[in-house]
């Protein structure tokens, strides 16, 4: 008897902990659209990948990216879920966890231009929602851009500056021509 109670508290135990874990955990926020703004003095030039209904529907409209060559750029990036009416910026979320999130972006390509961030996080690890984009010679390829969620595990940070801890959530390629 003494054998089963035990085994009955560890389940309990167990099942409460398995709980625990998922409330403190936090689930990949739906995005619908992340806006790319690249400014130059007075230029700024918008881009934007759009899926409205989320994954399976409708397919995705993503803008084919378009810069001059050897120009720095400001680039600040959004993302937002516009399934809500009003829509939700998410943005406001991923600075306020800037600690767990990180965003980054990669030229498929030297050739098409290079990222470096502009923001850091309470830790100084990069957050990536500010860079400088530099373009570079006449080029076309892609524009990955993702939002990694990197939250802590078991009270331990794991956002460390690299894209490996955690998972995506947005993980998208732009088309980008550099002319």
């Amino acid at each position: 008897m003494k054998k089963l109670g035990i085994v009955i508290l560890s389940i309990v135990l167990g099942i409460s902990a398995c709980k625990k874990d998922h409330e403190v955990g936090h689930e990949n926020e739906l995005i619908t659209t992340i806006k790319l703004n690249f400014k130059n003095g007075n230029d700024t030039k918008s881009f934007a990948y759009k899926d409205l209904d989320g994954d399976g529907g409708m397919a995705p409209k993503v803008d084919k990216i378009s810069l001059k060559p050897n120009i720095n750029y400001d680039l600040t990036v959004e993302f937002l879920d516009e399934s809500k009416t009003p829509a939700f910026n998410i943005t406001d979320e991923i600075k306020e966890e800037a600690d767990e999130h990180l965003v980054v972006i990669t030229p498929s390509s030297v050739a098409i231009g290079t990222f470096t961030y502009a923001d850091k996080d309470v830790n100084q690890l990069p957050i990536g929602l500010m860079g400088k984009f530099t373009s570079k010679l006449a080029a076309e390829g892609t524009l990955k851009v993702q939002l990694r969620h990197q939250p802590p595990i078991n009270g331990k940070k794991t956002k460390d500056g690299t894209a490996t801890p955690g998972s995506d959530d947005a993980n998208i390629n732009f088309e980008i021509e550099v002319k």
